[in-house]
């Protein structure tokens, strides 16, 4: 093999290598097989109450009376006040206990903010007077990713009925690539991911807009794929080195 075929075999070898390697649109995730998207059975709110998590963190307030300092603190009548965990953050264990002041550890994951209120309220009626009990789960959000395929937010959800677009909004909106005909809710049923399409690109997804999301929903928009963009950035180095390799067998071809 001589030096000019030579050349030509390596630069051909490496481009070929290069090619193989492109990952185009590589970073879009959550493509669907079809039929693995529910397009008619999107729940518009949620069929059950909250339920606490392990790694849920979990603030409450305690009065006693049922909650007559309360009344007379907020009209000033009286400055008598019993609050317990009001500005401390308590975390849910993996074991799904959490451990409490006077009371110590107590099973909440798997109840509801009423029956955690509940089983608070009868766990510290043995140590006061009739207890008044409040309960907030202070760490519930859901991911959106807005869809320009890279960033993601995390949206704190600051009341329990946090609709779709809100969640949309302080994520900053759809943004430029992202496809409002194709957003997927991706929300855990029965400890399995359920993916829900939605499409808001036309006024009959008016309907969705107001829907409830629930703590850890993902929603997902499907971005634009840039395949100009990123084939010219995978074939420039190739046409680089071909350009490279035919200068340097048009110079071999000329000292010959």
């Amino acid at each position: 093999m001589n030096r000019v075929n030579r050349v030509f075999f390596i630069v051909f070898s490496a481009s070929f290598l290069m090619l193989q390697s492109c990952g185009v649109n590589s970073n879009l995730m959550f493509k669907e097989a079809k039929g693995e998207v529910k397009f008619d059975s999107i729940p518009l709110t949620p069929s059950e109450d909250y339920q606490i998590s392990a790694d849920d963190k979990i603030k409450f307030t305690l009065s006693t009376n049922n909650g007559t300092e309360i009344l007379e603190r907020q009209t000033g009548v009286s400055e008598k006040r019993l609050a317990q965990g009001e500005d401390i953050e308590y975390i849910v264990r993996r074991n799904g206990f959490v451990e409490l002041p006077i009371i110590g550890a107590v099973h909440v994951e798997g109840l509801s903010i009423e029956q955690c209120e509940d089983t608070l309220k009868a766990k510290y009626g043995l140590e006061y007077k009739e207890p008044f009990v409040q309960v907030e789960v202070t760490n519930q959000r859901v991911i959106v990713f807005p869809g320009n395929g890279a960033d993601a937010k995390v949206v704190p959800l600051t009341n329990s009925n946090t609709t779709l677009m809100e969640a949309l909004a302080q994520a900053g909106g759809i943004t430029d690539r992202g496809k409002a005909n194709t957003i997927k809710l991706m929300r855990r049923v029965d400890g399995q991911r359920e993916v829900y399409g939605i499409d808001l690109s036309t006024m009959e997804g008016l309907k969705y807009v107001d829907m409830i999301v629930q703590a850890n929903d993902y929603i997902y928009v499907e971005p634009t794929p840039e395949l100009g963009k990123e084939i010219a950035e995978d074939i420039v180095p190739v046409v680089s080195l071909i350009s490279s390799a035919i200068f340097i067998i048009s110079a071999i071809n000329i000292l010959k």
